[in-house]
């Protein structure tokens, strides 16, 4: 009689997937980055379009070009330009903090990281070479004692 495996069912595999550590990582990481993301529209309406403003009108989204016919009335297409300079702003402000304030800190403790390990089996190796010259010189002073105390007898 073959027995037969029994197959995990759909919520056991769910639960599974919910489980690991990456995808709890994930959630927190949308969590905050959505948290962020207000924060940096607030610092580009509070600060940045006020500022733009001190040279035409501090809200970005009015400044616009008509591609064709007059953009007063019917018949007319606007470029938008004006949402779409708020909105690189708004990601060149959140890449800049996120470098800046994550990613570099975090590389450089890394590189911390990896150079106190490598100087740690930089000792140990020296460490083991010490010991190893020694043991050699144990042996070779054994030897020459043997030798010398063989020609004596």
């Amino acid at each position: 009689m073959v027995s037969e495996k029994k197959q995990p069912g759909v919520w056991e595999g769910f639960k599974a997937f919910l489980m690991r550590g990456n995808v709890i990582d994930l959630a927190v990481a949308v969590v905050i980055g959505a948290a962020f993301t207000n924060i940096v529209n607030a610092v580009v309406k509070g600060v940045i379009n006020p500022i733009v403003g001190a040279f035409g009108t501090s809200d970005l989204d009015n400044y616009k070009s008509c591609l064709k016919g007059d953009c007063s009335g019917e018949g007319g297409i606007e470029i938008l330009w004006g949402t779409v300079l708020s909105a690189t702003l708004s990601f060149i402000i959140t890449a800049a903090v996120v470098y800046f304030l994550m990613v570099l800190p975090m590389a450089k403790y890394l590189a911390r990281k990896a150079n106190i390990e490598a100087a740690k089996e930089g000792t140990h190796e020296v460490i083991e070479v010490s010991e190893l010259e020694v043991l050699k010189e144990i042996r070779d002073a054994l030897v020459a004692q043997r030798g010398s105390g063989h020609s004596e007898s």
